[in-house]
C-alpha cells in the first residue's frame, strides 16, 4: 500500500505566511483605491484650488483638446496624497481612470496635491515619446510651481495646461520658439547604456530594500493582469452621459516638482 504524502510542518506554516502575505497585499491595494477620487470630469478638484472662471475655460480647452486629437487630458487636485509619494500616486490614479484610448495609450493627467505641495504631469505610454519626461520637467518648473509659490493655483494650472497642449498639437519647431518651453540646456550626448545599467541595479536595490516600492511593483504587475484580462474595450470616453476614460495605461513617464 502506498505511503499517504504528509506535508512538513515547515511547508504547512510557509503557506500559511504566503497566503496570509497575499492577503495583506490585497487588502492594502483595495484601501489605496479606496482613498482615490472618482473621476468626475475632465477637472477634479477635490482640493479645491480651481476658481470658477478657471475652470470654465480649462474645460473648454479640454474638451477641445480631445476632439480634435483623440488627447485626453484631465486635471486633478487631491487633497492629501494619503501618505504616499506623488508618483505611485498619479500612476495609480491615472490607471484606475484609464485616462486616454486603449489602443493608442493617449492619456494625460496633471496632478496637483497642495498640502503636500507637489505636481506632477503623468503621461500616457503613447505620448511619451512627444510629451517627453524633460519636457514635462520644463513645463513644472517655468509655468506651473512659480505660480503655485504665491498660491496663484488656477494660474499655474492654466499654463500648464496651455503648455502641454502646445506641446501635443504644434510641430516642435514652433514650441521650440517660446522660452518658457525650450530646452536650452540639454546634453548633447545621452548615455543610455549607463542609465540601463544603473536602472537595473536601481530596481533590483528597491525591491531588496523598499517595502513601500515593492507594493507599488505588485501593483503594476496586478493591474497589467488585470487588464489583460479583458476588461471594456476601446472606444470613446464617455459613457451614458457621463464622463469616463477609454482604457489607456501609463508606464510612470512624465516629471515631478515641489515648492
Amino acid at each position: 500500500m502506498a505511503a499517504r504524502y504528509r506535508s512538513s510542518p515547515l511547508a504547512r506554516g510557509g503557506a500559511r505566511v504566503f497566503t496570509s502575505l497575499v492577503l495583506l497585499l490585497c487588502a492594502s491595494l483595495a484601501a489605496f483605491a479606496a482613498n482615490l477620487p472618482a473621476l468626475t470630469g475632465r477637472i477634479v478638484d477635490q482640493a479645491n484650488v480651481i476658481p470658477l472662471d478657471t475652470r470654465n475655460t480649462l474645460e473648454s480647452k479640454l474638451i477641445d483638446l480631445e476632439t480634435k486629437s483623440g488627447i485626453q487630458l484631465v486635471v486633478a487636485t487631491v487633497t492629501s496624497l494619503g501618505g504616499e509619494e506623488i508618483e505611485p500616486y498619479a500612476n495609480e490614479l491615472f490607471r484606475s481612470w484609464k485616462l486616454g484610448e486603449k489602443t493608442k495609450n493617449n492619456g494625460v493627467l496633471l496632478l496637483v496635491a497642495p498640502n503636500e505641495r507637489r505636481v506632477r504631469i503623468e503621461v500616457g505610454y503613447g505620448l511619451e515619446g512627444t510629451l517627453t519626461d524633460a519636457l514635462s520637467k520644463v513645463i513644472i518648473t517655468n509655468a506651473i510651481v512659480p505660480r503655485f509659490k504665491v498660491s496663484d493655483f488656477g494660474g499655474g494650472i492654466s499654463r500648464g495646461v496651455d503648455d502641454i497642449i502646445t506641446v501635443l498639437t504644434t510641430d516642435a519647431s514652433e514650441w521650440q520658439q517660446r522660452p518658457s518651453l525650450r530646452l536650452d540646456n540639454q546634453q548633447t550626448t545621452d548615455p543610455m547604456e549607463w542609465l540601463l545599467i544603473a536602472g537595473l541595479i536601481g530596481l533590483l536595490a528597491m525591491l531588496i530594500i523598499s517595502p513601500g516600492f515593492r507594493w507599488l511593483f505588485l501593483n503594476v504587475v496586478l493591474n497589467v493582469l488585470l487588464t489583460s484580462g479583458g476588461s471594456r474595450g476601446g472606444g470613446g470616453f464617455s459613457s451614458g452621459g457621463g464622463f469616463s476614460g477609454g482604457g489607456g495605461s501609463s508606464g510612470g513617464g512624465g516629471a515631478s516638482g515641489s515648492w
